[in-house]
């Protein structure tokens, strides 16, 4: 089944600046346990948001697919239980 919702991204790598193909996104933080609130984000017209948790900086980048990111891998996916 395909996902559809708005694409969940974390920061694992701590890096200071990740690139994605969305405007409108989450933001969980690091991997659980280590998540900070799961918060929705939008970048509005301006093209970059920060996380006001973990301090990240989202920029859109539309070359990219909605389950992308640059550095690779900062996509977020529930484990089944």
């Amino acid at each position: 089944m395909a996902d559809y919702g708005t694409p969940h991204f974390q920061n694992d790598g701590g890096h200071a600046v990740i690139e994605i193909g969305v405007a409108e996104f989450m933001c969980v933080g690091a991997t659980p346990p280590y998540d900070h609130p799961h918060v929705f984000l939008d970048m509005g017209d301006e093209g970059e948001k920060v996380c006001p948790y973990c301090s990240t900086l989202y920029k859109l980048n539309t070359a990219l697919k909605r389950d992308e990111s640059v550095p690779p891998g900062c996509l977020y996916r529930t484990r089944a239980a």
